[in-house]
């Protein structure tokens, strides 16, 4: 894919970047994530929670919950066409997610500033119950999801 041009409206490169890290992220499409919305800073997923993905008290492993909130701040966070990556994540769980249940995380960008970024994911149920509260701190780094592969230059730092 070409880089983005200057005129590129903001949608259109969060969506073509989403696009660009969905062909790669083999763990999110493993777990039957769907990717429902991106805007800048922002995105949503959803994941249904498998017979599989259930712990010895017969309901959804908190790793997968986190799994999801983790994946859905990953592409809010990646819509600048910067390459942006977790420093740290904290979760608190709520309510337990059950079997046969579709899971639904929102993550919206708080501050972004620099290099550095701070993502809330909210996590509910199909009813719309919250099952789990995620805070992501991101980070970028060197490279682009636009564009060349081998683009390895410094960010823009803002």
């Amino acid at each position: 894919m070409d880089a983005p041009s200057s005129t590129m409206a903001a949608h259109d490169i969060a969506q073509a970047c989403a696009q660009a890290m969905w062909a790669e992220d083999q763990a999110s499409q493993g777990l039957g994530m769907v990717v429902e919305r991106v805007a800048p800073g922002e995105a949503v997923l959803s994941m249904p929670i498998r017979p599989d993905m259930t712990n010895g008290h017969g309901i959804c492993h908190g790793g997968f919950i986190f799994t999801l909130a983790d994946s859905a701040f990953a592409f809010a966070c990646n819509t600048y066409n910067q390459r942006t990556v977790a420093q740290h994540c904290a979760v608190t769980f709520l309510q337990p997610g059950r079997r046969g249940d579709t899971l639904n995380a929102h993550a919206v960008e708080r501050n972004r500033s620099g290099r550095s970024g701070i993502y809330d994911v909210t996590v509910r149920n199909g009813q719309g119950e919250v099952v789990a509260e995620f805070r992501g701190h991101s980070r970028t780094i060197p490279g682009t999801l636009l564009g060349s592969s081998t683009d390895e230059t410094e960010p823009t730092r803002t």
